[in-house]
């Protein structure tokens, strides 16, 4: 009986491991996938009131895509048209954020388009300066909304 019991508890936990590197596996070829379009930067964001999530940002030609860096659609699930986008405030990540975030993050608030809350963006020094260069380079009187 016992040997028997030894055998289903190899192959639940073999079928459990399966289970973990195809999902690894689906997350690792999701990220490739994304960064192939290129324009890509390791982004956090945050709602009002929410908690920060890790993820991808695209740049688009009008638009940022943001893609959550768990997930496993190759949707994004906030998009931010450049047309409406300002950045309000710009500050270093306090200790606590940088715990979840990581050292070095700066955080970027921004409002989009008629809404009151801000978005919070998260991101290293680098890569704030490709998303001001990319949000300062849009067509001629489409972006002048710099607040902070």
């Amino acid at each position: 009986m016992s040997r028997a019991l030894a055998l289903d508890a190899a192959w639940i936990f073999a079928a459990f491991l399966i289970v973990v590197v195809v999902a690894a596996a689906g997350i690792a070829v999701r990220r490739i996938l994304l960064d192939r379009g290129g324009g890509t930067v390791e982004c956090g964001l945050r709602r009002p009131a929410g908690a920060w999530r890790l993820g991808v940002a695209a740049y688009g030609a009008d638009e940022l895509r943001w893609y959550n860096g768990v997930g496993v659609l190759l949707t994004p699930e906030v998009v931010l048209s450049r047309r409406t986008l300002s950045v309000t405030s710009r500050r270093d990540a306090d200790a606590a954020e940088a715990v979840s975030l990581g050292p070095g993050m700066l955080v970027i608030g921004c409002h989009t388009g008629e809404s009151p809350d801000t978005i919070e963006l998260a991101m290293g020094e680098a890569a704030l300066t490709g998303f001001l260069a990319w949000l300062e380079a849009a067509p001629p009187g489409s972006y002048d909304r710099w607040v902070g």
